[in-house]
């Protein structure tokens, strides 16, 4: 398995997301969807990578700056494909993640996941993320959960 930056372009993205959004509408309704966009995992403040083996992708996820209640990375896109769950992809994502993060001396990392995401939410949790109160322009949805993970106290420049 190898960690790499992925193009939201490509093909083989865009089936994954179009993967990962079956998923969410099935488990949310519309209105509690957060899904970051094809284009807008093309902006420049987005770090969007993936696992790969054997030219396939088996999970990706995205980082990306934000400052618009205090500086930090927001996690999304975070999905590991069924036939790949229980192999460490989403752990190996994740580090990826973190580690970008800190080289990049945000101050922490947030998220915003769903409710009915046991698996996800224990990983957050394994991983340090605390629960918190909405952030950025999220409203209150009793279907989300918010966390966040104190990285560093130096800023993101």
């Amino acid at each position: 398995m190898e960690v790499i930056e992925l193009d939201p372009t490509s093909k083989s993205v865009r089936e994954i997301i179009d993967d990962i959004d079956g998923l969410m509408n099935a488990l949310y309704p519309q209105e509690s969807n957060q899904l970051l966009s094809i284009e807008a995992l093309q902006e420049k403040d987005v770090y969007f990578i993936g696992v790969i083996k054997n030219q396939d992708i088996l999970g990706c996820g995205a980082l990306v700056y934000k400052n618009n209640d205090g500086v930090y990375g927001e996690l999304k896109r975070i999905y590991v494909k069924p036939e790949y769950r229980g192999q460490g992809v989403s752990n190996l994502i994740m580090q990826e993640l973190i580690a970008h993060a800190a080289k990049n001396q945000l101050p922490i990392i947030r998220l915003e996941a769903g409710i009915r995401q046991p698996e996800a939410l224990s990983l957050y949790k394994k991983l340090g993320f605390k629960e918190r109160q909405e952030y950025g322009s999220y409203q209150y949805d009793p279907l989300s959960i918010y966390m966040e993970l104190p990285l560093c106290e130096t800023s993101y420049r």
